[in-house]
């Protein structure tokens, strides 16, 4: 009996032990997992060429008989927003850690050409308006960029258009000026000073838009004569009206054209602008384009809010030619100096001077430097680095002999990253027979993505620092410190909020054997991950210890 007492007792306290359990596990809180967030300061950016990108439609290949034998790399090659969108739906962006594409203008373009004396060029380029108010049928159609915004964002990617409001495209014998009270032509810039910079035209046939009038002024009548032949002309004055009741704004030409790009924000969901020729403008035309933008943007999150990614605002983002972040806030026309942040208008400028610090000095010295502005004079804004562009003669690695190095230093330095298509697969920057800013906008090169050795691990660099920087929001907006010159290890951290976000990264690293110091950053037991070799290790005593045959080390938590 006794036996038969102790084993009725045992089984009753395991019963207990285990429903005790199950209802503690039945309890337990679920982990709670922060999501990263999109940081502006700290996106990977990737510029493209629309034309020059890849052609995934060939029916629109030609348009309005723009037939004329160019000057090489100086007409349309068949690029468009379908062509686009499949490198989307591949998740080639994706696997590049994009999360934002900034595409050339895709409005309609002038239907002749013009010889600058480089040969005949169409505006294949995107910057020759001719009709703010529609798309050119070479890059696609309304439908084209609706799903185009929509793939992009489904897979966390922002769109950024391109707006010219200082100019229209050059006159042809297909193109007319448009009315002198729209345009001046008289006055060629010498940009000696602002007024030389501002009120001129750019070059000799490129018409200046009068952004500083404040008259009324009635449609440009090739534009009326377009629409109606159209059908379109009631429903665009119609909206017109709508605008200058709403705004209360003179029918300036400035406003027009305002009205016109922020239809792309309403209609489509676009998420930002990149603002051309931005100092050929009067400043204050650009804080008036952030309210009209913003308006818009919420105006669609409000008429969308499925659509909505997240409480970012509109970006805008300005090209003051030769501005450099080392000027802080300013930008200095030799009599005048102006601030295109404050009062409000563009989050971030691009940045003209980073080749040229990549170019001088080693990776320390440049992340310091990018680090102390960026948290300093530039604080609450940002700045856009790039190595290589469409229209700068003057690249970090034209001959594509320093990929991965120039993959290192703007992937992984402060600021946000602009990767120049083709940067990531070493497309070729000097094309024989070609003219001036043609040799910089060649066809992406998937060809030899797909069929040689050496731009396929170009490229796998790329996207494994790539992704790396879209994941952690530390690389490009957070602080710089670091942790031991030789071997050259440092730290970034960032937080917002609940969000924290740290990473220690290696660089020019011995192969094989690495003991990294990260007492300062990670906590003891810590399990660590190295992004670049996939290898995991566990903090102990201050320190892991990784194998790779790799020479650099991009450490996050497993």
């Amino acid at each position: 009996m006794k036996k038969l007492f102790l084993l009725t007792l045992i089984l009753i306290t395991l019963s207990c032990k285990n429903t005790d359990t199950e209802q503690k596990v039945a309890v337990a809180e679920p982990k709670h997992t922060i999501e990263t967030p999109f940081v502006w300061e700290g996106a990977n950016l990737y510029f493209l060429l629309t034309d020059r990108f890849n052609n995934g439609d060939t029916s629109n290949d030609v348009n309005f008989d723009r037939t004329k034998e160019t000057g090489k790399l100086r007409g349309f090659k068949g690029g468009d927003i379908k062509g686009i969108t499949q490198k989307v739906k591949e998740g080639y962006f994706t696997d590049l850690g994009i999360n934002a594409i900034w595409m050339t203008p895709i409005v309609e373009q002038i239907h002749g050409g013009t010889d600058e004396g480089t040969g005949v060029t169409y505006g294949f380029h995107g910057y020759w308006t001719k009709d703010w108010t529609v798309i050119d049928p070479n890059f696609g159609t309304k439908a084209d960029l609706h799903e185009l915004v929509k793939e992009a964002h489904a897979k966390g990617i922002r769109i950024v258009l391109d707006a010219v409001i200082n100019h229209t495209g050059p006159v042809t014998n297909n193109d007319p000026v448009w009315p002198e009270e729209w345009v001046r032509t008289d006055k060629q810039c010498s940009y000696d000073n602002y007024e030389n910079t501002v009120s001129c035209t750019l070059v000799a046939n490129l018409p200046d838009i009068r952004t500083e009038s404040n008259a009324n002024v009635d449609l440009p009548p090739q534009l009326v004569e377009k629409w109606k032949a159209e059908g379109r002309y009631e429903q665009e004055v119609k909206e017109l009206d709508a605008f200058f009741e709403r705004t209360g704004h003179p029918r300036a030409p400035r406003f027009y054209i305002m009205k016109w790009l922020t239809d792309y924000i309403t209609e489509f969901g676009v998420d930002g602008y990149r603002v051309d020729t931005v100092k050929h403008v009067e400043e204050y035309v650009w804080t008036e384009f952030k309210v009209e933008c913003d308006f818009a943007f919420a105006e669609y999150k409000k008429n969308n809010p499925e659509q909505v990614l997240d409480d970012n605002n509109f970006y805008l983002l300005g090209e003051v030619y030769n501005y450099g972040v080392s000027t802080g806030q300013e930008f200095d026309f030799g009599d005048r100096k102006v601030n295109y942040f404050d009062p409000p208008s563009f989050q971030s400028l691009i940045n003209f001077e980073f080749k040229y610090n990549s170019k001088d000095k080693g990776y320390e010295d440049l992340f310091t430097h990018y680090n102390a502005i960026l948290h300093d004079e530039l604080k609450g804004y940002g700045t856009v680095n790039y190595l290589s562009s469409h229209d700068d003669g003057q690249p970090f690695d034209a001959q594509r002999k320093k990929p991965f190095e120039t993959a290192n230093k703007l992937l992984l330095s402060p600021g946000t990253s602009q990767v120049y298509y083709g940067d990531e697969s070493s497309r070729s920057l000097v094309v024989p027979g070609t003219e001036g800013d043609a040799t910089l906008r060649s066809m992406m090169n998937w060809d030899s993505i797909a069929k040689r050795k050496r731009p396929k691990e170009v490229l796998s660099h790329w996207q494994k620092l790539g992704q790396f920087r879209a994941k952690h929001p530390a690389i490009g907006a957070g602080t710089h410190q670091m942790i031991t010159e030789q071997p050259y290890y440092f730290n970034r951290s960032y937080e917002n909020e609940d969000f924290k976000d740290k990473v220690v990264i290696g660089l020019d690293l011995e192969k094989g054997k690495k003991v990294i110091d990260v007492s300062k950053v990670f906590e003891e037991r810590v399990m660590l991950r190295d992004a670049y070799s996939g290898e995991i290790a566990t903090v102990e005593n201050g320190t892991v210890t990784l194998n790779t045959e790799f020479e650099i080390i991009l450490l996050e938590r497993q």
